[in-house]
């Protein structure tokens, strides 16, 4: 039986100062297993939307709910059942990958001996179990990536938050990203994902919102949307829905 982890309805938030709102009574569900894609141009409010589920903004009005609990008034319930992987690498630069772990499994409130197996666990999935006592300086970019993502699913979360998980890394390392989300999917931990690589959105989520204005243009499955819509990619969608105006 098919059960919805999120639910959506009629959220609305506009920015102190701004006259257009960042997300304008938009109203989605998002079911317990799927690898949902929040797809749109910059400023489309894919950000704003993650950042208010989290509990890390205010919203003007609307009802939001993870694994039934509400956003407004149970936000301490829900944190210990996600996970949150932001775009910038939120890492201490001159501690190891160890070290940096370790804090985040304090701040989830891991016993010491379950984050000890649980990190190598992950530092081994990751390809970076030989690497994990060097300084997080001394990483590439790919590598600080994958331990940011690390940090995010120490505490086994249900819902996954990602914000450009694979941005500006080396293709090995989004492959290992990719390949190994999947894997965690499968096992049980629901998705939400933003990106800006259509293509790569395209083989990865099983359903995606197009989004722009705050609104959803259009959502469903890719391969069903790419059909219904006569095109032949997701960008090409993308551009289709959104036009091909650059937005700064």
């Amino acid at each position: 039986m098919k059960m919805d982890i999120i639910e959506i309805k009629n959220l609305y938030k506009v920015y102190s100062g701004n006259a257009q709102p960042a997300v304008n009574n938009l109203s989605l569900t998002i079911e317990k297993g799927e690898i949902f894609g929040l797809l749109g141009p910059n400023g489309a409010g894919k950000t704003t939307i993650i950042n208010i589920l989290c509990g890390l903004r205010r919203f003007n009005s609307g009802e939001l709910h993870i694994c039934n609990y509400s956003v407004r008034d149970e936000i301490e319930k829900i944190k210990p059942l996600i996970g949150v992987v932001p775009q910038d690498i939120a890492l201490y630069p001159s501690l190891t990958a160890c070290e940096n772990l370790k804090i985040f499994g304090g701040i989830y409130g891991l016993k010491k001996r379950d984050l000890n197996e649980r990190m190598d666990e992950l530092l081994n999935l990751f390809g970076l179990e030989k690497s994990k006592n060097r300084y997080l300086s001394k990483y590439s970019g790919g590598m600080k990536r994958r331990v940011n993502l690390i940090a995010g699913l120490l505490h086994r979360p249900q819902l996954l938050f990602l914000d450009e998980p694979t941005v500006g890394i080396d293709v090995q390392s989004r492959h290992v990203i990719l390949d190994n989300l999947k894997e965690i999917n499968k096992a049980g931990t629901t998705i939400v994902y933003t990106s800006h690589h259509l293509g790569e959105a395209e083989r990865f989520c099983t359903a995606i919102a197009l989004i722009d204005d705050g609104q959803i243009i259009c959502q469903g499955e890719p391969k069903q949307l790419i059909a219904q819509n006569n095109v032949e990619t997701l960008e090409e969608l993308f551009l289709q829905k959104t036009d091909k105006k650059p937005r700064d």
